[in-house]
């Protein structure tokens, strides 16, 4: 299990990052991520590892903006998300910034089709355009495997008006959504590449509380209605029975599939008031039918020193994701303990 550096505000952040990288790749066994993103890490996460200003991100707030995850559609892969360039930079810089890497990285990896797919879809995205309105500018995902790079995400901030620049199939899902839940307000997107595939994600902020079954007039629409009961079943296991869920604790995305849309829940944990103690053990009740995904996220949680995990600030998102020909699959977004700022934040505090 990892365990709390011990040696706080002697070292940059950026090496308990490479860190917890390396021996969760050698845990899952996936290839090293830093030979791909090293100067990157470097870059994001220069500062003390006991400097409070990394709490201050649009990604993880009170935490340092580093969030792995785990995909029970891909098990067995190295996932995580960062804040590029760290604490005070700008949001156009950040954004360029997870441009660049996802340039870098697309065509040496993919090939240049995917990096010429990637450039017409982020045209209006990386462009010159609006640059006064945007709060933190993109985030940077990536995916490792262990034949090495897996995928590359960058996530856009997303302005109602930009809809009209979407392919004209998510352009349509988008406004049918939006027309089917006016409580629905984009407010990013995401466009990834693999190896063999590219997808672009729109998801929206929900605006007041949500009952889950309320999605199944829009669900319908989109001909995944049939889904319903498999999600809701997901989230009253794993939320110990609720299915209400707070004002501001709700994202929903979709995005073109193969076989039609996909809808995507995003939890957001640190909102609902009253998350189960035992939120791990019900959620892993949850995978008990499908035992591959259960071993891997065992083995997953391991890998990031979260199997004992109980304090709700640990994990941040629950994903549940449905198509036309699958049921309810998870995924799971966490804070590593050891990268939780709440010691720091409170010496700085006393401090004063």
């Amino acid at each position: 299990m990892n365990q709390p550096p011990s040696n706080h505000g002697k070292q940059p952040m950026a090496t308990h990052v490479k860190r917890s990288l390396a021996t969760a790749a050698r845990a899952l066994g996936t290839r090293d991520p830093l030979p791909y993103l090293d100067s990157l890490i470097d870059r994001t996460f220069r500062l003390p590892d006991d400097d409070v200003s990394y709490a201050r991100n649009a990604l993880t707030p009170g935490a340092v903006p580093y969030e792995p995850s785990f995909s029970e559609t891909e098990p067995d892969t190295l996932r995580f998300t960062i804040e590029p360039l760290g604490p005070g930079a700008a949001p156009v810089a950040r954004r360029d910034e997870a441009t660049r890497e996802m340039r870098r990285l697309v065509q040496p990896v993919f090939g240049r089709d995917a990096l010429r797919w990637f450039d017409s879809r982020s045209e209006e995205w990386r462009g010159f355009g609006g640059l006064s309105w945007m709060n933190y500018g993109a985030w940077f995902g990536s995916a490792f495997d262990e034949d090495g790079l897996y995928a590359a995400k960058i996530y856009y901030e997303l302005l109602p008006t930009q809809i009209e620049a979407l392919s004209p199939g998510l352009g349509l899902l988008t406004r049918q959504v939006m027309a089917e839940m006016p409580s629905l307000m984009p407010i990013f997107t995401s466009i990834g590449c693999k190896r063999d595939s590219g997808s672009q994600r729109v998801t929206f902020l929900h605006r007041g509380k949500l009952q889950v079954s309320a999605l199944g007039p829009m669900m319908n629409r989109l001909g995944i209605g049939h889904q319903l009961p498999s999600l809701m079943r997901i989230v009253g296991v794993a939320l110990g029975g609720r299915f209400d869920l707070p004002d501001g604790g709700v994202l929903v995305g979709v995005r073109e599939a193969p076989n039609g849309a996909e809808l995507k829940l995003e939890i957001l944990l640190a909102a609902i008031p009253d998350l189960p103690a035992r939120f791990l053990d019900l959620l892993k009740l949850g995978l008990a039918e499908r035992p591959r995904q259960l071993a891997a996220l065992s083995r997953w949680l391991e890998a990031f020193g979260m199997e004992e995990a109980r304090e709700q600030g640990h994990f941040s998102v629950l994903s549940i994701r449905v198509n036309p020909s699958s049921p309810a699959r998870i995924s799971l977004y966490v804070r590593p303990i050891e990268f939780e700022m709440r010691d720091s934040i409170e010496e700085a505090r006393l401090l004063q």
